[in-house]
């Protein structure tokens, strides 16, 4: 009887184990399974387009929980004024070269470096929205703005030897040289870009977003978002994109709308 009873309990002890490996194997095939990844680290890229201009970002953060990032963000973005409007005289001068189009009272080339730090939030999750998440994202930083003097190639009659011909210059805006530079029958088109590089100046600012965003796709490792939101950025004096007149002023803040696309993956 007692030898019987060691077998039974022998096998009680037998049928536990494979029943406690079984488990232990179905608890791991659970945690692996990408439904089921708890991911940390997000990286992610930006193309964003907005109501006067456009940017390329990236980003990278930690995710604490699955309803929170935490990120910084750098940013290249390109601001336009309002009021420019290309145009192009179509008149031909030396070698049979064409006039070039060009923004009439444009003074510089604006650009913007963004660095900011932010944080999403999802308000529903993926699963339940089939493959759709919605959130808000919120984010602040530091702004440098980079003026690039817009240059023009203007008509100059000059005399030589009792005859008058027609010369070109590229030349930058001044007090000195406005009444050539603002007025139409002295413009010939812009100047090529590469003019102006060497007289970049700096200003700083800071900026500010809020946007919701629709996360897409059921696969958590990437990332897809659709963004739309409202952004500013305020500079420590005006930004001359135009030259001021009575009529044109320039200010030290701009308010856009935007639409952006990001691409990224988790791990």
């Amino acid at each position: 009887m007692g030898e019987v009873s060691n077998k039974k309990r022998y096998w009680l002890i037998a049928i536990i184990g494979i029943c406690m490996t079984y488990t232990v194997q179905a608890q791991v095939l659970k945690e692996i399974n990408p439904e089921n990844v708890v991911y940390t680290k997000e990286q992610s890229g930006d193309i964003r387009v907005h109501t006067n201009g456009y940017a390329l970002a990236y980003n990278w953060g930690e995710i604490p929980t699955y309803y929170k990032t935490t990120y910084y963000h750098i940013e290249l973005g390109r601001m336009f004024d309002s009021r420019e409007s290309s145009q192009n005289r179509n008149i031909v001068y030396q070698f049979n070269r064409l006039s070039s189009s060009y923004k009439f009272g444009k003074q510089n080339d604006f650009f913007i470096i963004r660095l900011g730090k932010g944080v999403k939030r999802y308000v529903t999750d993926q699963a339940k929205r089939k493959g759709v998440a919605i959130g808000y994202n919120i984010e602040g930083g530091a702004d440098l703005g980079v003026l690039k003097p817009y240059y023009l190639e203007l008509i100059y009659r000059v005399d030589r030897d009792g005859q008058f011909n027609a010369e070109i210059r590229n030349e930058r805006y001044t007090p000195e040289n406005a009444d050539k530079f603002l007025n139409y029958e002295s413009i010939y088109g812009r100047a090529p870009w590469s003019f102006g590089l060497k007289e970049i100046s700096l200003a700083p600012g800071l900026h500010g977003k809020s946007s919701v965003f629709f996360a897409l796709g059921s696969n958590g490792q990437f990332v897809k978002t659709l963004e739309a939101g409202i952004m500013a950025d305020v500079f420590v004096r005006k930004i001359p994109i135009m030259v001021e007149t009575e009529a044109v002023k320039n200010r030290p803040y701009f308010l856009n709308l935007f639409v952006n696309l990001q691409f990224g993956k988790r791990k």
